[in-house]
C-alpha cells in the first residue's frame, strides 16, 4: 500500500539540495554586499597627481620588517605620503598603527621614516591605537578631528578604507600606493570577507578598542 512516505535515500538527497541552496544563497549575498562596499566610493580613488587638497593624509599601518623598520608594503604607503606632502597636496600626515604590543612600535617607525624622507616632524602625527582599518578611520574622525583627508594604502585595501572613512564622517579621497601594480589573489580573497565585516561594523556603529585619547594605555 502507498503511504506517501519518502524513501530514506530521497529524504537525504532533499536535505542535501536544501543545504546547497542555503550555502549558495549565503555566498551570493556575501559577494553582493562585498561588491557594494567596493563600488560605493571607488570613484574617489585618484592618481597621486590628481589628489585633492586636504589637511591630512591618513596612512594605515602594515607591519614592520626585521630591524623595526617599515615592511615593504608599509614603506610603499609612506613613500606615497611623502610625495603627497612634497607636492603640497596635504599639510600633515597622520600615521595610524598598532603600538600595543611590546617591541612593536609601528607608528614610531612610520614617523621616523617620514622624517628621514623630508617631512618635518611637526607635520607628522601618530595614532598608536589604530588596531584596524575601522579603528584608524573612526579615531581619525573622533579623536584627531579629521574632517577631510587623503587615504594612502594599496589598491586592494583602499575601497574598504574609503567606505569606512566616508561612513564615519570624513570627506575622504584615496591614493593607491601601488598604482599600476597587480594585486595578489590572496589579498583579493581576504578583502571580499573584510568588506562585509566593515559594512557590518559601520551599520552597528561599533566602538573602536580605544575610543578616546591619543595614546594607548601603558603596556604591562
Amino acid at each position: 500500500m502507498f503511504t506517501g512516505s519518502m524513501k530514506p535515500g530521497g529524504a537525504k538527497r532533499a536535505w542535501v539540495r536544501r543545504g546547497f541552496a542555503v550555502v549558495a544563497a549565503g555566498g551570493v549575498t556575501l559577494l553582493a554586499l562585498s561588491h557594494f562596499v567596493r563600488l560605493r566610493y571607488e570613484h574617489r580613488i585618484v592618481p597621486l597627481e590628481e589628489a585633492p587638497q586636504a589637511p591630512v593624509a591618513l596612512v594605515f599601518g602594515a607591519g614592520l620588517a626585521r630591524g623595526a623598520v617599515p615592511s615593504p608594503v608599509l614603506a610603499q604607503r609612506l613613500d606615497a605620503a611623502v610625495a603627497l606632502w612634497q607636492q603640497g597636496k596635504v599639510a600633515s600626515v597622520l600615521v595610524s598603527g598598532d603600538q600595543t604590543k611590546p617591541f612593536h612600535h609601528e607608528t614610531r617607525a612610520m614617523r621616523r621614516y617620514l622624517v628621514e624622507h623630508g617631512v618635518p616632524e611637526s607635520a607628522v602625527q601618530g595614532d598608536e591605537a589604530g588596531l584596524s582599518t575601522y579603528d584608524s578611520c573612526l579615531r581619525a574622525a573622533t579623536v584627531f578631528g579629521t574632517k577631510r583627508a587623503v587615504l594612502v594604502t594599496q589598491r586592494f585595501h583602499l575601497t574598504r578604507a574609503l567606505f569606512i572613512a566616508n561612513s564615519v564622517g570624513i570627506d575622504a579621497w584615496g591614493v593607491a600606493a601601488d598604482e599600476g601594480r597587480p594585486t595578489p589573489w590572496r589579498y583579493q580573497v581576504r578583502e571580499t570577507l573584510s568588506r562585509v565585516l566593515a559594512l557590518a561594523m559601520v551599520l552597528l556603529e561599533v566602538e573602536p578598542v580605544y575610543p578616546s585619547g591619543r595614546a594607548v594605555p601603558p603596556q604591562r
